[in-house]
């Protein structure tokens, strides 16, 4: 898969999860199980995902990867300690 148009689903009901799905076949492979956890899906942004593509916490051959083999992309946030840890990290770096 060289790229894929991508519809990127926001939680209402997770903080920080994204569901990436392609285009073409919106929710239909999401596993009813994954919706009721994800609860109601806002579309928060329609991209163009190719392997070398960077996105904030993988990257676009890890995505197109799992729609290929399971139809969709599910984004967790980052455990509490890390995602602070790198809060505190990057200030440090940018007073440098």
């Amino acid at each position: 898969m060289s790229k894929v148009l991508c519809d990127v689903y926001k939680s209402r009901k997770k903080d920080e999860t994204y569901l990436y799905v392609a285009r073409r076949d919106g929710m239909s492979q999401v596993p009813d199980e994954l919706k009721e956890l994800f609860g109601e899906a806002q579309l928060a942004l329609t991209m163009i995902i190719t392997p070398d593509k960077k996105l904030a916490r993988t990257d676009g051959a890890r995505v197109l990867q799992q729609i290929d083999e399971q139809g969709y992309y599910l984004q967790l946030p980052p455990p509490r300690e890390t995602y602070m840890l790198d809060l505190f990290c990057k200030r440090d770096a940018d007073d440098d």
